[in-house]
């Protein structure tokens, strides 16, 4: 007989086991900084609290310039256009990523074009971008998928050698780093997202990093209805004649939450890069588990949520990853899911019909998808030891009853 606490057994967990940190991460002193903003008068266009903000999180990722906004999706959609981007064009990204990355080529009138993922890093592969290349192609889209980094050294040099354009999504990878150098000053623009799940957050918002003059004014001119993105004493020039530009500014208060959380992140960082190799040195071990690979040359690695993979052929006959999950839920393992559940292009709230996209290569990704992916959430990784050796415990559980 199973001894699962999914079968009635005893569950590793005591009951009502619950992350003792909460998440979005709040700090005393940025309550009383909102406060004083709030009575200010002064919530927007250009403040100080931005425009310091700007400056700050483009240097942490070694880039010079930082333009915010009011979210992740339209700074890719002003990233993709300031590198030229538009109608007719080719856009490369990951079949395995969140939709915002392909849909900012489609706003722009350009088709996004999937391809496949790393085995291990889960990232886009190379060799599948390289492949994917046409003569209307104009740009890629590398994402680091949970904060795991894209193997940039060989994106760049193919995209270089094709003269293509990159644009970093670092949705997922807040103070990443490649070989000592910032994720999104690795390619011509970085795009972030502060939306509520993500690992520096202000419930919404984002921003764009680039290290060129010419880029950093054309995304701030699309994000502020053709405007120069503000510099005290320099002449008003007028924006290009036919650059689309939106209003999608950003405000005080979020710049505030945000300054704070940039103080806090080497920190936070280190503490969840030792549980995550806590847990990577054990979980690794395991058979049938198998940790997502940091990247070639991280060498600082951030986390949106930690995953790892479970081998279907370890797996007895009749079982999946999905039995696994709801069995590690059972063991009071909380919030431990399979993720998305589709590649962009098959997920229901994906509207575009084929005539909008193509489909150059996706199967490595589909089989992580939907044959191993188990994420879990980063407040596992905020967690002490001896919570994650009752984690630990859990997957072994789960796993030599499972297992063949």
């Amino acid at each position: 007989m199973s001894n699962l606490a999914i079968d009635g057994g005893k569950a590793v967990f005591p009951q009502g086991f619950a992350f003792e940190y909460a998440w979005p991460p709040v700090y005393p002193e940025t309550a009383e900084k909102i406060r004083d903003l709030y009575l200010s008068h002064a919530w927007s266009y250009y403040g100080k609290e931005e425009l310091i903000f700007d400056d700050e999180f483009a240097a942490y990722h070694n880039a010079k310039y930082g333009t915010f906004m009011c979210n992740g999706t339209v700074t890719l959609e002003c990233a993709l256009a300031a590198v030229g981007v538009g109608p007719g064009d080719e856009v490369i990204v990951p079949a395995y990523t969140w939709m915002a990355t392909a849909a900012a080529a489609v706003y722009l009138g350009a088709t996004p074009v999937f391809v496949d993922s790393e085995p291990d890093t889960f990232c886009m592969s190379p060799e599948a971008f390289e492949a994917a290349i046409t003569p209307r192609t104009k740009a890629v889209v590398p994402v680091h998928l949970f904060g795991s980094i894209a193997d940039m050294d060989k994106i760049v040099a193919i995209a270089r050698k094709h003269g293509l354009k990159i644009v970093e999504d670092c949705a997922h990878a807040h103070g990443g780093k490649w070989n000592g150098q910032g994720v999104g000053s690795l390619g011509d623009v970085g795009s972030f997202s502060f939306q509520q799940s993500k690992i520096m957050t202000s419930g919404e918002g984002g921003i764009c990093i680039t290290n060129d003059p010419k880029y950093h004014d054309i995304v701030g001119r699309c994000s502020h209805i053709g405007y120069q993105h503000y510099a005290p004493g320099t002449p008003r020039t007028l924006p290009p004649v036919n650059l689309v530009c939106h209003n999608y500014r950003g405000t005080e208060f979020q710049a505030i939450i945000l300054r704070d959380q940039l103080r806090h992140l080497p920190e936070d960082t280190a503490r969840r890069e030792q549980a995550a190799e806590y847990l990577r040195a054990a979980l690794d071990k395991i058979p049938g588990v198998k940790v997502q690979s940091r990247g070639r040359r991280a060498t600082a690695q951030n986390f949106y949520v930690y995953a790892v993979t479970i081998d279907p052929q370890v797996l007895r006959e009749g079982k999946t990853k999905a039995d696994v999950i709801s069995a590690l839920n059972a063991e009071g393992a909380c919030e431990i899911f399979a993720g998305w559940g589709q590649p962009v292009f098959k997920h229901p709230n994906w509207s575009m019909g084929p005539e909008h996209y193509r489909v150059a290569s996706s199967a490595v990704a589909e089989d992580i998808i939907y044959n191993k992916i188990v994420l879990l959430d980063i407040r596992w990784l905020m967690s002490d030891k001896a919570t994650l050796d009752l984690l630990i415990e859990a997957f072994r559980k789960v796993m030599a009853e499972y297992s063949k």
